[in-house]
Order: C-alpha cells, then structure tokens, then sequence
C-alpha cells in the first residue's frame, strides 16, 4: 500500500483525483482539471489524497481505478477521456471495475450541463460503485469539472455516509 493511502485518515471523505490525459502524462501539457477538482473537493471537506495522471490506455486507466478501490479510497475521480476521440476510453475502464451504476449522478450532470451547452450530450462520462467506492468520470477541461462537480458536490458527502457506513438518513 502506498503511503498517500496508508497516511489516510479513517474518514470516508477521502478522495483521490485522475486525471486521464496523453499529454499531460507526456509532460506537453499542464493538468489544469485534475487541480480543480481537487480545489472543488477540498472546499466541500473532502479530503484529496492525491492527483495522479495517466495516459489515455484502458488498461492503465482500469489499473489505477481497481488500485483505489483495493485501497479502500472512498472516491475515485476521474478527468478527461469521456468524449467520442478514439482514445477516449473512461468510460470502458471504469464500467470494467464498477459492480453498480449511479446513473443518477451522470444523468444529472448531463441535464444540467444541457442547459449550458449541446455538447454536453457527447459525453459518455459514467459514475458507479465498486466494492465501497464511488468512481465518477468528468470532463477534462477545467470549466467542465467545474460545471460538472457542482452538480454533484451537494450529495456525495450523503452518498459517501450511506455508502461506507450503511446511514440511512431519509
């Protein structure tokens, strides 16, 4: 186990962030979205344990999410890789590892990012749960992260409580 996870506190509000990029994992470009999602997390009382950044290989990509959720990460962000570009392929990788969806989630992230743009309907981002964690595809851009999690950011704490500790709050 690595030490970013081992030095983790016991609360179920830890997250880790990926970022899913070529370049950026090439060192072409600045992860400018992994960042802020982390922000957007830290300012909710989530705790980032840490943003990593990888390549567009599914592969990879299935690696790093199945490594979160054997090391009990609550929350498994992901960033970038959700669109129709042939190596966009999150949405594959995390479909192979989640055991249950929360369409829910992406359903209203797409509504309301709907609202502000027609793209919004290319995106193939997808959110489940695996063993006891929540993993959730975003956009890569920073301002879709942002839209995006705004969305969301009000019920993951809830959705984090019920999911790690079985409250039932309703």
């Amino acid at each position: 186990m690595s030490s970013e996870f081992s030095a983790a506190s016991e609360s179920a509000l830890r997250s880790v962030v990926i970022t899913v990029s070529d370049r950026s994992a090439a060192g072409e470009r600045e992860d400018l979205s992994g960042p802020e999602a982390a922000h957007m997390l830290q300012e909710k009382g989530i705790d980032v344990l840490r943003i990593e950044v990888i390549p567009d290989d599914r592969e990879v990509i299935e690696s790093a999410l199945r490594n979160c959720v054997a090391n009990d990460v609550p929350l498994v962000l992901t960033t970038g890789g959700t669109g129709f570009a042939p190596r966009d392929v999150t949405p594959e990788a995390t479909l192979a590892v989640i055991e249950r969806r929360a369409d829910g989630l992406t359903e209203a992230i797409r509504a309301a990012s709907l609202a502000k743009t027609p793209y919004a309907m290319l995106s193939r981002a997808v959110c489940g749960i695996a063993g006891n964690t929540i993993l959730l595809n975003l956009p890569g851009s920073p301002k879709g992260v942002r839209e995006c999690l705004e969305v969301v950011l009000p019920v993951l704490p809830h959705a984090l409580r019920l999911l790690r500790k079985g409250e039932d709050e309703h």
